[in-house]
C-alpha cells in the first residue's frame, strides 16, 4: 500500500517531468554560456578593469541566479522521478544517464571554482582551455538525450 504522498506525487508525475525538463534546459543554457564568458574574460579583460568587472557581474549572476537554482531543481525533480520508478536499475541507459548527470554536476562545480579564480584575479587558464571545456556539457548532453530517448543499451 502506498502512502498519500507517493500517490500525490504519482498523480502529478507529468508536471514533475515538465519541471525537470525546463530546469535542465535552463541549466544547460548556463553550462553552454558560462565557459564562453570565461573565454572572452580570459582573452579580453585585464584584472581590475571595467571590462573585468562587467564579466564578473555577468558570470556571478548567471551562476547564482540561473545555473545553481536550475541544477538544484533538475536534481530534485529527477530524484523524485527516480523515487516514483522512472529509473530502470537494470538497464545500461539509466546508468549512462546518471553517470553523465554526475559528470555534468562536476563540470558545473569546476566552472564555479574557475569563477572564484576570476574574482580573486588569479585565473591562469587561457581562452583555449575554456573553449575546450565548453564541449564537455555538449558531449554529456548528447549521451543523456540518446540514453533517454533512443535507449540503445
Amino acid at each position: 500500500m502506498e502512502g498519500p504522498m507517493i500517490a500525490f506525487l504519482d498523480s502529478i508525475f507529468p508536471w514533475i517531468k515538465a519541471v525537470h525538463i525546463m530546469a535542465v534546459i535552463a541549466w544547460m543554457a548556463g553550462l553552454f554560456y558560462l565557459p564562453r564568458l570565461f573565454v572572452y574574460h580570459a582573452e579580453r579583460a585585464s584584472v581590475g578593469s571595467e571590462l573585468d568587472h562587467t564579466f564578473l557581474v555577468m558570470e556571478e549572476k548567471l551562476l547564482r541566479v540561473i545555473m545553481n537554482p536550475a541544477m538544484i531543481v533538475a536534481w530534485v525533480a529527477g530524484l523524485i522521478m527516480i523515487g516514483l520508478g522512472a529509473f530502470d536499475w537494470g538497464a545500461v541507459w539509466s546508468w549512462v544517464k546518471i553517470v553523465s548527470v554526475i559528470l555534468m554536476t562536476g563540470a558545473h562545480g569546476w566552472m564555479a571554482a574557475r569563477r572564484k579564480e576570476f574574482v580573486a584575479g588569479t585565473n591562469t587558464r587561457t581562452g583555449r582551455t575554456y573553449r575546450m571545456i565548453n564541449e564537455v556539457p555538449t558531449v554529456l548532453m548528447v549521451l543523456i538525450v540518446v540514453a533517454i530517448v533512443v535507449r540503445p543499451f
